[in-house]
């Protein structure tokens, strides 16, 4: 039987642009009508929001122990722009377990790697070149495509001080928020071709999904037909790619 799902799904877009709410909402659609009608198998997250806040985590218990801070600053900056690079390093292993581990893995997962760039720390298109070739042969790209206003009125929304560390309830300071993503390079980096972009010579298919009207919060019907038309329109150039 000819496999009907993607093995891989990049998902990127601003913070709180709707990423995780998708991820949660496809984790609420049973599996048959998920295959059916968005191609995500049963599927594993990589996220590099849980890395990169161990090391928050980490750094501040150096600083409490008198000793210097590995990774980040102490108002919560990465020390060097190459921790962006390490970030995505650590995706490429992270995924590499996941196929050594278990046989034609991907005959039975789809596996949904998140994270966002902004044009300060170098953006998609610098990221993507970190990124290993065994995940972009088998990739399609969909970002959620929000204005940064719009990004910083759902974050501001969502940030639940008591758990800072939770997928669907961190935020980040609006000073933050705009020096790190008020400018993204998604167009840029898409300007080339309606359909593909090419890394490292492979061509990667993908999609913008518009959210300025905000489909995902509400996780309702509005979200399932906007995915499915999205993700449709990326499983016909990914058979083709």
């Amino acid at each position: 039987m000819k496999k009907e799902t993607f093995d891989i799904l990049m998902l990127h877009g601003r913070p709180a642009s709707g990423k995780s709410e998708i991820i949660d909402y496809l984790k609420n659609t049973p599996e048959p009508k998920r295959t059916h009608r968005f191609h995500i198998d049963r599927f594993e997250e990589i996220d590099d929001f849980p890395m990169l806040w161990t090391w928050f985590e980490e750094d501040d218990i150096l600083e409490k122990m008198g000793k210097p801070r590995i990774h980040t600053t102490s108002d919560g900056f990465f020390k060097e722009l190459h921790m962006w690079d390490l970030l995505i390093e650590r995706i490429n292993i992270e995924y590499a377990k996941r196929v050594r581990d278990e046989a034609d893995y991907h005959d039975f997962y789809t596996t949904i790697i998140e994270f966002s760039r902004g044009s300060e720390h170098g953006g998609y298109k610098y990221a993507y070149k970190h990124l290993s070739e065994d995940i972009l042969r088998r990739a399609a790209i969909m970002f959620i495509d929000v204005s940064y206003e719009e990004s910083v009125r759902k974050n501001r929304r969502r940030f639940n001080p008591d758990k800072p560390d939770s997928i669907l309830e961190h935020g980040l300071d609006d000073d933050k928020m705009e020096a790190l993503y008020k400018e993204v390079d998604w167009e840029d980096f898409t300007a080339g071709d309606p359909n593909f972009v090419e890394v490292k010579g492979i061509r990667v298919p993908y999609v913008t999904f518009p959210n300025h009207d905000d489909v995902t919060t509400g996780r309702g019907d509005a979200l399932g037909d906007r995915l499915e038309e999205n993700l449709n329109k990326l499983w016909e150039n990914y058979k083709r790619r």
